[in-house]
This record gives structure tokens, sequence and C-alpha cells, in this order.
């Protein structure tokens, strides 16, 4: 089968997989209108491939631009269950909105830029002042509840299943990302979590995403997801990511298994 890749360290360890630099894709068009499945195309791309060539693509169409945006992402959340998010305010800047942002939500709460991973762009709001900052810098406003929890819960799926689930646990802050600082637990994982990953990403059509979820009032809430999820809590568990990619393209779009070539870069 012809793989193409457009995010060489994503799959890193597939046969048979060749790499397009993403800004050479009309460039390299008559490549790609020759491969069976492309790989981690960016958000910019995945139009064109799947709506004007038609392309078999990995992750799914949905992961990627739902990944890409908080926003859309928690309106496709809603469209399941408003239960699944805790309770969110979406508004454009306006003077109404943050009146009734400040009328509504007690301190502290959360607000959010649209599109950030990683923990950045995620703000405690303490007081007016810091709300009005965050207004001055979006033109959307995405304001949330503030649950006080000491952990989250990264769920991670790929294909058509959950491959891993570890404790995010904070150091006496607001990020419990472990690009923030958080500390890894693989320990007493809820299968409730896991059930209710797997039917949400089933839903969706996602099929490569970290999904991130807090428990409180006695139920879990998603939190957000990321297509494009750290790989440091599954390296300490020796998990390959790129081998269920690999398993899950070969059964998805049924190919022919091809031979292991070395690396080879379509420059």
């Amino acid at each position: 089968m012809n793989l193409l890749t457009f995010n060489p360290f994503r799959t890193l360890g597939i046969p048979g997989v060749s790499y397009i630099k993403p800004d050479h894709m009309f460039k390299r068009i008559q490549d790609i209108r020759a491969s069976d499945v492309l790989l981690f195309p960016e958000n910019w791309q995945v139009n064109s491939l799947v709506y004007g060539l038609q392309k078999n693509i990995f992750p799914s169409i949905q992961s990627i631009q739902l990944g890409f945006d908080k926003i859309e992402m928690t309106r496709a959340f809603w469209s399941l269950s408003q239960d699944l998010t805790p309770y969110t305010e979406i508004r454009g800047r306006s003077k109404e909105s943050i009146q009734l942002i400040l009328d509504t939500f007690p301190f502290p709460f959360v607000a959010k830029e649209a599109r950030s991973s990683m923990g950045k762009g995620v703000f405690l709001i303490q007081n007016e002042k810091d709300f009005l900052t965050y207004c001055e810098k979006n033109e959307v406003l995405y304001v949330q509840e503030y649950l006080p929890i000491e952990k989250d819960l990264r769920v991670v799926y790929v294909g058509d299943s959950v491959i891993s689930a570890y404790w995010r646990i904070g150091d006496n802050s607001f990020h419990n990302n472990v690009a923030q600082g958080g500390k890894l637990s693989f320990h007493s994982i809820p299968s409730e979590a896991i059930e209710l990953v797997e039917k949400t990403a089933k839903a969706l059509g996602i099929n490569h995403a970290g999904f991130d979820l807090v428990q409180a009032n006695g139920k879990f809430y998603f939190l957000e997801f990321n297509c494009l999820f750290g790989n440091h809590a599954l390296n300490q568990q020796g998990i390959r990511v790129e081998n269920f990619i690999y398993d899950y393209v070969k059964s998805q779009f049924n190919p022919v298994v091809p031979p292991t070539n070395p690396f080879k870069q379509i420059s």
C-alpha cells in the first residue's frame, strides 16, 4: 500500500511510508493522487485532501478539525449531550456578553483561548480585572465553571479503541498537564471513563486523540481532546502508538501489507 505522511515524527516505525512536506502539497499533487492513505495532514490541508482529492486520511477529518478548535469541539460534545462538559458559555465579545458572564459565573472561573494545547491558553479568572484582560485579547469568549480538582484523566484513543489511560496530578497548581509539571499515575483508572471515551469517540468519528476528563459532582466531564497528543506517558508504558496506527490503517482501508523499506523523503 502507498502510504504518505506529512508528519514524519508521528509515523516513525510505520513501514513503507514516504514523506511530503506540507508546504509541498501542491507541488507533489500527483504523488498524493497515487497514494492510498495520507497520514497526519495539517488542518489547512484536510479540506482539499478529503473533498477535493477524495483521499483517505488518518487521523480522521473529525479528529483534526474538531481537535483544532476548542469551540467547535465543545459544540460537538454538546451535540451529543450538554452534560458532557462543565457548564460553559461561548459568546462573542460584546459589553452585553461580558456583563452576562460576570453576572453568571462566580469567581474563580476558567477562560480559554479557542486554539491552544499543553495547558497554554487556559486561565483561572480570579476577579473582574483578570476577565477584562482576557476579553481584550479574545474576540470569542470561552468561559467555563471552575471545578476544584487535584487531578485529571488523560485517555488515549487510537483507531477504534482506548490504548492507554493515566491520571495527571497537579503540584498545587491550576494546570495538571505533564508539560506544565503534572505527575503521572497509571493506577485506579475508572472503567466508566474509558467507556465514556469509547462511546463519544465513535459517535464523533474521532480515531486519534488524547481525551482529557475530570471527575466532579459524581460524574466525568470532558475538558477537551488533543489530536496531536504527547507520547511521554505512553513511552513510560512501552506503548508504541505507530503500531496501533498501522494495524488500524490496514484494517480500515484493507491494504496489501507493504515490505519494510528504509524511510524515504520526497522533497
